[in-house]
């Protein structure tokens, strides 16, 4: 994941801020939320390497039809958040994922407010706390904000997905922390294919292409017990 100058070898000032989003250090609230996996590990629709893998893959292109069009959009008119959240908010009517998308979106935008003050920022910030403040639309327009290359923004919200979902199960027992690791390079290749095939998305190209997927992540209130959010 590159951005900034090229002609050299150092890493340029953007390179550095890029590194710090995707830290796991950068307070988001992230992982707090297993993005539906507690479920269906629950339920035993995932139970070792190769369930864990499938998972990681389909979450990665649901989130490439669902989030990232919003996420894009935000980016290319981030005058036009508040119409982006509210189409986001009607579209994600899973109660679980929308509450975690609210949560997750308004945590991103105070984070980077508060970490990187500017005008620019801060008028984002603002929007965003005007309406749900979902994550896709409230990433684009910060990750903007920011000027994170548009290719480098949308390689983090994939990462994020894919690192997210494995960290929650290192946490669940399902993967031990090399396992994950060998996930997170093995599903590297899917991440890019799903980004090359999604890069011209928008808001009008929405869909839910993980029925189940989603199903299982409404049920998350209902389990017996829960480690995550959702």
């Amino acid at each position: 994941m590159r951005a900034g100058n090229t002609t050299n070898s150092k890493p340029s000032i953007s390179d550095w801020l890029i590194w710090q989003l995707i830290d796991s250090a950068f307070p988001t609230g992230g992982f707090a939320h297993s993005s539906g996996l507690e479920a269906a590990w629950q339920h035993g629709e995932v139970r070792g390497r190769a369930e864990l893998a499938a998972f990681v893959e389909t979450s990665l292109d649901q989130l490439a039809h669902a989030a990232l069009p919003f996420v894009l959009a935000a980016y290319d008119k981030p005058e036009m958040l508040n119409e982006f959240d509210s189409l986001c908010d009607l579209f994600t009517t899973n109660h679980v994922a929308n509450r975690a998308s609210r949560a997750q979106g308004r945590a991103f935008s105070t984070t980077c407010s508060r970490v990187w003050p500017s005008p620019a920022v801060s008028a984002v910030d603002a929007l965003v706390r005007q309406g749900a403040g979902h994550a896709g639309p409230a990433m684009g327009a910060m990750l903007a904000a920011l000027a994170v290359p548009a290719e480098s923004a949308r390689q983090l919200c994939l990462y994020g997905t894919a690192r997210g979902v494995l960290a929650a199960a290192v946490r669940l027992g399902i993967a031990g922390s090399y396992d994950a690791q060998r996930l997170q390079h093995d599903v590297t290749a899917a991440m890019l294919a799903v980004a090359d095939r999604c890069r011209a998305l928008d808001e009008r190209d929405l869909a839910q292409t993980a029925p189940l997927l989603d199903l299982l992540g409404a049920a998350h209130d209902r389990l017996y017990s829960r480690l995550f959010q959702s």
